[in-house]
């Protein structure tokens, strides 16, 4: 064989190759099984994640489920979000009125809660082992609520504001 037609071999055989993966790569759904319905073989899960760490759901239920045993007085705004998504709010507060916020966060780290303006409530740490923690909040004027996870930080931080 030639050199030109030794590189064009290679190259139809690179390019044959390029397309199985690309096809292969198009028929499978992110479950890991094949919609073409040719393999009977789903990839494994990986059981080392799943051992370390719980689903998001289960801890989202842990996470409000110590908020419920807390709560009391009316209901004003509550939620849940993943530790590295954060809890960013301005909830409609009345201003004079005192409120009680409570906080949880499940799974690992922990996560720093911030008020702005800052009078509205004292900055603090929130373990991710799902303890409750609670701040009073004076509304003044407009109140940000941040919360922000820790370097490493993972789990859900739900939180509820309840108008005493």
């Amino acid at each position: 064989m030639t050199c030109s037609r030794l590189r064009t071999a290679r190259l139809a055989g690179c390019a044959v190759v390029a397309s199985a993966f690309l096809l292969t790569s198009c028929t499978t759904s992110d479950s890991g099984e094949d919609n073409a319905g040719n393999s009977s073989q789903s990839p494994a899960p990986s059981s080392t994640r799943m051992a370390t760490e719980p689903p998001e759901k289960k801890l989202t239920e842990q996470a409000q489920a110590a908020l419920a045993a807390v709560h009391k007085g009316m209901l004003v705004e509550a939620g849940a979000e993943r530790v590295t998504d954060g809890i960013h709010t301005e909830p409609g507060l009345s201003e004079g009125k005192t409120y009680q916020l409570s906080l949880v966060c499940a799974g690992t780290g922990s996560a720093q809660l911030v008020f702005q303006p800052a009078n509205a409530g004292a900055k603090t740490r929130i373990p991710c082992d799902g303890s409750v923690v609670q701040q009073r909040i004076t509304a003044d004027k407009l109140v940000r609520i941040n919360v922000d996870g820790s370097r490493g930080a993972t789990g859900v931080v739900a939180w509820q504001i309840d108008a005493r």
